[in-house]
């Protein structure tokens, strides 16, 4: 039975995404089409997916479809952190085997991701950065200290760097304490993303800003999806599509649409740079989780990520002066650690919705007979939208590997929420008092 869908309603003012400059042109879905395999949404999961699909069935014909243009959506509004240690709630799981399934499944992601990067020569910033954990008082230092043993327990490599080498590489003093992993990776995400969309095999079609309207089954045993100006019939049916698989029926009640956002400045000029003091391409999070990110980018431009708003109608429920009230916010974080560049403005402020579930799980498998789902990435979309969406394909094409095993292994059912009024009460409450807890570490 086919269902409105509520469609991403993103803003315009992402600053990595205008940073790639003017976009070629994108062919839309128009008129009857039919393909072997669909795959809707074009972020992580479903490039990642579709790309397997064309490597592993080179005969067949795959379509991937989005609503938007590639690197609109929350892929290319992310941090830009590609992160192989299993991330916030996830590193606490009490099976040590859990953990280093988890492990070896962001490993892999990023393995794969810089085949492709290198294969293409994708200009995304690419780099082997490792990433930065900062504590700014006594509340930060002890989950820092939390995160040193759980680090400790899974026997992976880490650093701690105290304040004055810090401050070599960070630029300021705000910071007390950090546990350097060497792992991580960092990018510009809206140019990856574009970069992987533009490399996919022959037979993937990619279709931009198409909408899913309707999704229904065909009668013949298929699926029947239905955009404004075109139609796409396919026996398979693979959803890359996060917070918005609810839009279809499925994980209904099952996921939290939530919001976080971010602002950088322009390109920081020589005076600019020397008066910051500190170093290029680095990566920061926060030791306590709702505290702040902090990325300086290879383009010299600086990024601030903290606050984040339930948003039950995604991208309808911001508003020019939400985004102008945390951009103040961001602008105190700010000036707080760059104080010698008070002069600096930001240039883009801007949101990206992401799923979370209350019992912390992602969903990955088959939904119902021919549609299968990546969905529910908990905020770490990079590296488990890769390389679910990669075995995602796999599963769908009958294949059987370890790798597969194992990601069954670590996923399942999120659980389901309350009720409205009671969850947007609920989560708006929580949002509230992690940020005042925090707000030592803001």
């Amino acid at each position: 039975m086919s269902k409105q869908i509520n469609l991403p309603h993103d803003d315009s003012s992402c600053g990595w995404y205008a940073a790639l400059g003017q976009q070629p042109a994108c062919k839309r879905l128009l008129g009857e089409q039919r393909a072997d395999y669909a795959v809707i949404g074009a972020g992580f999961a479903g490039l990642a997916a579709a790309r397997r699909l064309g490597e592993l069935l080179p005969d067949k014909r795959i379509i991937l479809v989005d609503a938007q243009r590639v690197g609109q959506g929350a892929s290319g509004r992310n941090s830009g952190f590609v992160i192989d240690l299993p991330h916030k709630f996830a590193l606490e799981h009490p099976d040590p085997a859990h953990k280093q399934r988890l492990l070896s499944l962001n490993r892999a992601a990023i393995a794969q991701l810089q085949g492709v990067i290198e294969r293409h020569g994708i200009d995304c910033q690419w780099s082997h950065a490792g990433k930065y954990q900062g504590a700014v008082g006594q509340r930060g230092l002890a989950y820092l200290q939390h995160f040193e043993t759980l680090l400790t327990n899974l026997g992976e490599p880490f650093r701690l760097v105290e304040r004055d080498e810090l401050a070599q590489v960070l630029g300021n003093t705000y910071y007390s304490r950090a546990i350097f992993t060497p792992g991580c990776y960092l990018m510009q995400p809206a140019a990856l993303v574009t970069g992987l969309a533009r490399s996919l095999p022959d037979n993937v079609e990619l279709l931009e800003e198409s909408p899913i309207t309707g999704l229904q089954r065909d009668g013949q045993g298929g699926w029947l999806l239905q955009g404004s100006q075109g139609t796409i019939r396919t026996e398979q049916l693979l959803l890359g599509t996060s917070i918005f698989t609810q839009e279809f029926g499925y994980l209904r009640n099952r996921l939290l649409p939530v919001m976080t956002f971010a602002s950088w400045t322009r390109p920081l000029s020589d005076a600019e740079l020397a008066a910051f003091g500190g170093q290029l391409d680095w990566g920061l999070t926060p030791a306590d989780h709702a505290g702040t990110t902090v990325r300086m980018t290879q383009d010299r431009r600086l990024i601030i990520r903290n606050t984040y708003k339930h948003v039950p109608k995604y991208g309808k429920s911001t508003s020019d002066a939400m985004r102008e009230s945390v951009r103040d916010d961001h602008r105190k974080a700010f000036l707080a650690r760059f104080p010698q560049l008070a002069d600096v403005p930001f240039s883009h402020t801007w949101g990206g919705v992401y799923a979370i579930s209350r019992n912390f799980t992602n969903f990955f498998g088959e939904l119902e007979s021919g549609v299968f789902a990546s969905a529910c990435d908990n905020g770490v979309g990079a590296a488990w939208g890769t390389i679910s969406g990669t075995l995602l394909a796999e599963m769908a094409v009958g294949s059987d590997s370890a790798q597969l095993r194992d990601i069954q292994a670590v996923t399942g059912m999120p659980s389901l929420n309350p009720p409205e009024p009671f969850l947007g009460l609920g989560v708006r409450s929580r949002i509230r008092l992690a940020a005042w807890n925090s707000r030592s570490e803001l």
